[in-house]
């Protein structure tokens, strides 16, 4: 199995942290010296602060928060993992994106005591919602929910109870696919690595697996091959030798995004329209060697044409990816992500793949109330907003809806004047 690149996410405090600290010192994965640099002084002598195993930032170890996306690596008998911990306040949604966007996985935690967990109607907090939404949103194929702090609670079952009919609630009105729901205590270690150390028999009455063992089956994100052949040009390297394999041609590297890319293969140049065959695939190490999606390659074509950073490969006709001349308006969802509102009229730099373009803002359709889930009619889009929003862009892009690729579906909003990242745009 492939390493399987997971993220925590949830509302502020509700243990993300400590549950990838349980992880990795569960695992074995944290050397002796790093462990004891988290010891800390408490009521009942010395504890090990988990948290501060990712919260590595001198801010965050000073306001006990989660600014940054922490990465992580360990690994078991059955599989590799790269985790991402990500923040819970709202003001950092953003970072919770990016880590978002890439993830095979997602663990949204659920803090027990935060919520009123004898009430069977009780109403999950406004974050855990909005970052559930925001996975969904970025098509992350599994999505987890840990029940935590079930420790500290009277009634550990009821309140699994209770919280797990509320999630599933949710999930229908959002129509957020559940792949498991676990029970855990982070802090203690129940439920986390294995089942052997829970506290009490059938804690919670569940009887499923240990959340680690749920992430070991799960699958990755499958590589975009049923989607004709794209690939967005990085870099353009000249050779100035005749070498056997280049013979003196340019060298167009980059990922393949979408299909597949071998000798012989008739591709043409967006925007400049251009064909031409390819003669070589490359290698990182410039071996010949055919590419699928997902991986990087070096592309010779058999002549020589106008390609620079930016442009895109694509296969000979691009009727198979819906349209031949790309699109100048553009019906999206976009999570936003600045600190100013989205408002109509506003011209920002839009990033996909490797090109640029301007995009102005046409029309905010409407927002999206993470509580109600309701389509509410707005005229802009608050920091950390979700909504629908028409962009028209000065030159055209070649894009399909991001439920068939997350990479032609998918753009960057960058403000002009300030470069900072502004909005996740999908394409709808």
């Amino acid at each position: 199995m492939n390493a399987l690149k997971f993220i925590t996410c949830g509302s502020v405090d509700d243990g993300k942290s400590t549950l990838i600290g349980r992880l990795l010192v569960d695992t074995k994965a944290v050397l002796q010296d790093h462990l004891a640099g988290v010891q800390r002084a408490g009521q009942h002598g010395q504890y090990t602060d988990l948290a501060l195993l990712t919260d590595g930032l001198s801010a965050e170890r000073e306001q006990g928060i989660t600014i940054d996306v922490a990465y992580r690596y360990f690994n078991t008998e059955a599989r590799k993992f790269i985790i991402g911990d990500t923040p819970g306040h709202e003001q950092y949604t953003r970072n919770m994106v990016t880590a978002a966007s890439s993830a095979d996985a997602a663990v949204v935690l659920v803090d027990a005591i935060k919520l009123d967990w004898k009430n069977p109607a009780l109403e999950l907090l406004a974050q855990t919602r909005r970052h559930a939404l925001l996975v969904k949103l970025l098509r992350v194929p599994s999505i987890v929910f840990a029940i935590n702090k079930l420790d500290a609670v009277e009634d550990a079952a009821l309140a699994y109870q209770n919280i797990e009919a509320a999630l599933r609630k949710f999930a229908t009105e959002a129509d957020i696919t559940i792949t498991a729901m676990v029970p855990v205590s982070a802090l203690k270690g129940w439920n986390v690595v294995t089942t052997e150390n829970n506290d009490q028999a059938n804690w919670c009455g569940y009887r499923g697996p240990s959340l680690l063992s749920l992430l070991e089956e799960l699958p990755n994100i499958p590589a975009e091959t049923e989607v004709a052949f794209s690939f967005p040009v990085q870099w353009v390297e000249k050779f100035h030798d005749s070498g056997v394999t280049t013979q003196g041609r340019r060298v167009f590297w980059g990922r393949v995004a979408t299909g597949s890319i071998e000798p012989g293969q008739t591709v043409q140049v967006f925007p400049s329209g251009q064909t031409a065959v390819v003669s070589q695939v490359l290698s990182a190490t410039r071996e010949p060697q055919s590419k699928t999606a997902g991986h990087s390659a070096g592309i010779v074509l058999d002549r020589e044409v106008d390609v620079s950073r930016g442009d895109w490969l694509l296969a000979d006709t691009s009727e198979s990816l819906g349209h031949t001349e790309g699109q100048r308006q553009l019906n999206t969802t976009i999570a936003w992500m600045d600190d100013e509102p989205l408002v109509a009229g506003r011209v920002y730099w839009a990033l996909h793949g490797h090109r640029w373009v301007k995009a102005k803002v046409q029309r905010v359709v409407h927002r999206l109330n993470v509580n109600t889930l309701a389509e509410e009619d707005a005229t802009e889009l608050a920091p950390n907003a979700i909504g629908h929003v028409t962009l028209a862009l000065q030159e055209p892009l070649m894009t399909l809806p991001f439920k068939q690729s997350r990479v032609l579906g998918a753009l960057v909003l960058v403000d002009t004047a300030t470069h900072k990242t502004s909005g996740a745009v999908l394409v709808n």
